[in-house]
């Protein structure tokens, strides 16, 4: 009887930190205002990219490079995010808009 006591205890645990892990990933949601306007900004830049690239506009080595870039914002995003319970704060936004900012002058050059 005190084995399957114990069993319970262990599966009873262990559904609490499944139940807490599935709470945490909702937690980590794109949907949040300035993450889906950061990452709307790098959809559209993405599709600046290959539209330019189609017109002759930028070569693929440099359309690979923005990609890079854009990448590394990306990255930086998420990064951003997990740290601030999926979300970015206003000051990661304005960061992230400069570095986008940067990389969209140099598409339209």
């Amino acid at each position: 009887m005190r084995k399957l006591t114990q069993k319970l205890a262990v599966i009873a645990a262990l559904s609490v930190v499944f139940a807490g892990t599935a709470s945490a990933a909702t937690a980590w949601d794109a949907s949040h205002p300035r993450r889906a306007e950061v990452n709307q900004r790098l959809s559209n830049q993405d599709h600046r990219i290959h539209q330019e690239v189609r017109e002759g506009e930028l070569s693929h080595s440099e359309a690979m490079r923005f990609h890079r870039d854009d990448h590394q914002v990306r990255k930086e995003e998420r990064l951003m995010a997990s740290q601030n319970g999926g979300h970015i704060t206003r000051q990661d936004d304005r960061a992230l808009n400069q570095q986008e900012n940067h990389v969209s002058r140099q598409i339209g050059q």
